[in-house]
């Protein structure tokens, strides 16, 4: 069961530690530390990717910002709940790592996912034209949990993917993205946040059988 669900959630980063780490909770015993891991895009800039490792498997004692690392994990959800409200926080849960080598001819920025949509695909356009849709998807794992991963599809792909329902198995293959925004506090306000996602690249969608008549 394990590892039919890790093929369903694959990501592989290489990217520089741009942090130090951070606690962020422990279970049976064992710590997990939080560390922002900055990823090169080909435009020359960046996405600065939240990452969640073991003790167990990196030395939390040590420095390591400014090291170049080639990572292998899962893109997950937590759901915190403040304030009466939730939110969905999203990162790379590490399970394997490696320092890397600056001239590593791999993408550095890939990811799998094969779940299913959870919620009505919303399509719209940007002020210049451009067509998105946003996606949510549901990855099953063990223990009868889910991560819920936000997703977005661009042109062509974002016609298509609006007619996607509920239910629908969909694999989609792409890159994690972070993206800044302006929330509205109040009138004069505004708060500036990052959102992180799946820009996708390519998509696989199961078709669901219509019911042959009698």
């Amino acid at each position: 069961m394990s590892e039919q669900i890790i093929k369903n959630n694959v990501a592989e980063l290489i990217g520089v530690v741009k942090t130090g780490f951070t606690f962020s909770h422990e279970i049976y015993g064992e710590s997990f530390y939080s560390f922002v891991m900055e990823v090169a895009r080909l435009s020359n800039s960046s996405d600065q990717i939240p990452m969640l490792v073991s003790e167990r498997l990196m030395n939390v004692q040590e420095s390591m910002e400014g090291k170049q690392i080639a990572v292998q994990g899962q893109f997950r959800s937590y759901n915190k709940h403040t304030g009466g409200k939730s939110r969905l926080l999203l990162s790379v849960f590490v399970r394997e790592w490696a320092l890397a080598d600056p001239q590593d001819p791999r993408n550095p920025n890939s990811i799998f996912l094969d779940g299913f949509i959870c919620k009505k695909p919303m399509y719209r356009t940007t002020p210049l034209g451009r067509e998105i849709t946003d996606l949510l998807i549901a990855v099953n794992r063990p223990y009868n949990k889910s991560d819920y991963i936000p997703a977005i599809a661009w042109g062509r792909n974002a016609k298509f993917a609006e007619t996607l329902q509920i239910g629908q198995n969909i694999k989609i293959y792409g890159r994690i993205q972070s993206r800044t925004y302006q929330k509205k506090i109040s009138e004069n306000e505004t708060d500036l946040k990052t959102a992180y996602e799946v820009s996708i690249s390519k998509m696989e969608v199961e078709r669901i059988q219509e019911a042959a008549g009698e």
